[in-house]
């Protein structure tokens, strides 16, 4: 498909109640408002292609980047690449579903985490933190050093309080990726959700809400899900 097809495509999709949905955590025009579900066939007909990719992606439009990231090719993709998609994504549904589940399926992934979490910038960071937590969600346990993953946690307990609004959220998460899906460091990251505790954020900007990795943690150790993987990082 051309690039005017698959924006035509999109558009016809679009829906107002989801679109308002989306400019309500953060997105902003132009976007149309498609349901991901609804995207399933077009991407699946288009299957990888990386040059389509970077033309949807660079349109700027919220549905056309959310196709961008499920029709792309990691492993051609750079680090520059990278970082010029971190620097359009504008709010973070962007840096942690589209540009770090992307990130995800590539072997620079921990090394451009890394760079991200280090960075000061909240929506780097969130991408970085979120982007382990894909890997750790999907990939062998024996594809990370135990000790780098103790001295990140070890790291979340000492700044999650005081990181940027989105970090604060991946941070949590990561506490409870680890918990869950890295059964080596289960015990070590449900020390590190109780001396964390709850988190305060500020969802939407202003209303506040707390995060608790430990009830979360408590909750999948129930259930059996302790050591969980998924097949897939990209749907």
């Amino acid at each position: 498909m051309k690039l005017e097809e698959v924006m035509s495509e999109l558009e016809s999709l679009g829906k107002e109640a989801i679109k308002k949905r989306y400019v309500s955590s953060g997105a902003r025009e132009p976007l149309f408002g498609v349901a991901t579900g609804a995207m399933k066939p077009m991407v699946k007909a288009i299957k990888k292609d990386r040059e389509l990719a970077e033309k949807l992606y660079g349109t700027g439009n919220y549905d056309a980047m959310y196709v961008a990231g499920i029709i792309a090719d990691p492993k051609a993709m750079t680090e520059e690449d990278f970082e010029r998609w971190i620097d359009a994504a504008y709010f973070y549904m962007i840096s942690d579903y589209i540009v770090a589940v992307t990130l995800a399926e590539t072997d620079i992934a921990q090394q451009v985490a890394d760079k991200w979490i280090d960075s000061g910038d909240e929506l780097r960071m969130s991408a970085g933190w979120n982007c382990y937590c894909w890997l750790l969600g999907s990939r062998k346990d024996s594809e990370f050093s135990a000790d780098k993953l103790d001295g990140l946690l070890k790291r979340v307990e000492q700044s999650i309080h005081t990181a940027p609004e989105r970090a604060k959220y991946a941070m949590n998460q990561f506490i409870y990726t680890v918990a869950v899906s890295y059964a080596a460091l289960h015990g070590r990251a449900a020390q590190t959700a109780e001396a964390v505790g709850s988190v305060e954020v500020h969802a939407d900007g202003a209303n506040v809400k707390y995060l608790n990795a430990s009830e979360t943690i408590r909750k999948d150790e129930e259930k059996g899900r302790i050591g969980f993987k998924r097949k897939y990082v990209r749907c």
